[in-house]
Parts: structure tokens; sequence; C-alpha cells
């Protein structure tokens, strides 16, 4: 039996979106309204074709796709005439997706555990006999 794929959320795309970019995580807030923006694109598919995306949404896959988050994939077939005729399609990498989402999730709990651990006193770490 095929393993059921898990639906990807806005909220996964947001986390995977922050960690994409180098150096610093992008705002939450804005990295919402481009999980938003992408997802309403995907609906619950993987994959879409190209020619319904605008210059400027074409920009922004291109940025996701330089992060991993989106890659391309094209179909060749031949039409009536005898004429090729190539169709270009924008898929999700879904382990890419996960690996940077647990990445942020990683980051935030050291974050948590960092801000614990640094309000300790330092003598708390010293035993008594």
């Amino acid at each position: 039996m095929p393993e059921a794929k898990v639906t990807l959320t806005v909220e996964d795309l947001t986390l995977a979106i922050q960690n994409s970019i180098e150096d610093e995580m992008m705002e939450e807030d804005h990295a919402y309204i481009l999980a938003q923006h992408i997802l309403n694109f995907f609906g619950y598919s993987d994959r879409i074709i190209d020619n319904i995306l605008e210059p400027e949404d074409r920009d922004t896959f291109y940025m996701l796709e330089d992060t991993g988050i989106l890659t391309t994939e094209r179909e060749e077939t031949t039409l009536y005439d005898g004429r090729e005729w190539r169709i270009h399609y924008w898929l999700f990498k879904r382990e890419r997706i996960i690996e940077l989402m647990e990445s942020v999730k990683t980051k935030k709990a050291a974050e948590v555990a960092d801000s614990f651990y640094g309000e300790l006193p330092d003598d708390i770490w010293v035993r008594n006999k």
C-alpha cells in the first residue's frame, strides 16, 4: 500500500521559507504571506504548470528555486502537425522543505534552552559536598 503524502501547510512552508534565506531568517510575517501566496497556486498539488504565473510570481518562484524549496521539470510532446511542444512545471521539493522546517525548529529549541540556562546564576552548577 503506498504511503500517504502529508499535506503541506502554510505554517510548514512559512518555517521552510524563514530558514531558506542565507545568514539570517526572514521575518515570520513576510514568510507567512509568501507561503500563502505560493500555496494559492499549488493548492493540494505538488506540481503546477508554469503558464499560469505572472512575471512577478515567476521571479518569486525562481528565488525559491535558488533556496531549494521549488524545482522545475519539463515535458515534451509531439503535436499533431509534427512540431515538438514543451510544457514547464514547478514542483515542491518536500525533502528540502522538511529539512528547512526541522532546522528552524532546532534553532528555536536551542534559543529557548539558551535563554533558560542563561538566566541561571553561575553558582547553580557548583556541587556541594
